[in-house]
């Protein structure tokens, strides 16, 4: 659960230990509310299970808000033992997740040493269920060996992600003793060590990685089956629920405003698939529920909806006309 900060103790001690991102608010805020609402959203997530989230009402708190310069609410400010390391003025949740991302996978040097290397090794090869550690990025290789693995793995269609040890000298060099595997790239599925390029090619050779990853015995990879859910209907609704019963006040508000315009929509309930759940906030690169497509393409969330709904464009929207 999201901490709400009672004393000025509790702040020291909540930002001292580990990592914490701490919302200054305001409780007559609508900004605010609707950012402490993502909060707890948030903190359900496994990823983020290793950071404190905590709320600290600015004006209740005013040394505190004057040290760390809060003269407008919502703002953030991220910690790592302490030390502030981000900072987010404004309600932008998109921009918050990445920044907790941030804090929860990037190298800090100057406080490495009191870091469990051993856990933040887990936490990043676990980051995506295909994980690559390799020089460069997907997009930009840096070597011959990482440059030929990832084509590889584009050849076969394989969905991974990547992690690039030049920008991380205590990864580069931590995970060769964790993984027992001296070189790299190095290839993780689910957690677990494939190998190196020599060892991917003979598993696609004998056809054993399209196996591991589950990509020969599907009838589609995950993006396939979002783009298609996404395509549903011509006006779809990612909600915690359905029509008739939504499962929070965020999916509520907006099953009555997508009511009220008449127009058909269908709804997929996240609740009953944790694949979706995660893999839409990735393929449409929007953190937060609910989510409202038009003819496949993202419109965006409750309060997108109400924007257009006050400013008269929903209905165009929504018939896809805008």
């Amino acid at each position: 659960m999201v901490t709400s900060i009672t004393s000025e103790t509790e702040f020291d001690a909540l930002k001292s230990n580990g990592l914490s991102v701490i919302h200054f608010y305001a409780d007559w805020s609508e900004p605010c509310q609707h950012m402490n609402n993502i909060l707890a959203d948030l903190v359900l997530e496994d990823e983020f299970r290793n950071i404190k989230i905590a709320k600290c009402l600015a004006e209740d708190f005013p040394e505190i808000s004057l040290k760390y310069n809060v003269s407008a609410v919502p703002k953030f400010i991220l910690f790592r033992n302490g030390v502030q390391v981000d900072v987010l003025d404004g309600a932008d949740p998109i921009q918050l997740n990445k920044k907790i991302l941030a804090l929860l996978t990037k190298s800090d040097k100057t406080d490495q040493k009191g870091e469990d290397i051993s856990l933040r090794l887990k936490s990043l090869i676990n980051s995506a269920p295909v994980m690559l550690f390799m020089k460069g990025s997907k997009s930009e290789p840096k070597c011959k060996f990482s440059t030929a693995i990832v084509n590889l793995l584009k050849e076969i269609g394989a969905e991974f992600s990547t992690f690039d040890i030049l920008k991380d000298q205590v990864v580069r060099e931590k995970l060769k003793t964790y993984s027992n595997w001296p070189t790299y790239p190095q290839l993780y599925i689910n957690g677990e060590l494939i190998g190196g390029l020599d060892i991917v090619k003979e598993l696609i050779e004998n056809g054993e990685l399209n196996n591991l990853l589950k990509l020969e015995n599907s009838k589609a990879n995950l993006n396939d089956r979002l783009k298609s859910l996404t395509h549903k209907s011509d006006v779809m609704a990612f909600i915690k629920g359905n029509k008739q019963v939504a499962r929070c006040g965020f999916s509520n508000q907006l099953i009555q405003i997508l009511n009220q315009t008449g127009i058909d929509y269908e709804t997929f309930d996240i609740l009953s698939d944790e694949e979706v759940r995660q893999g839409l906030k990735v393929y449409s690169d929007w953190p937060t529920y609910p989510q409202v497509y038009v003819k496949g393409s993202l419109i965006g969330g409750l309060d997108i909806i109400k924007e257009l709904k006050e400013g008269g464009e929903l209905i165009a929207t929504l018939k896809g006309e805008v």
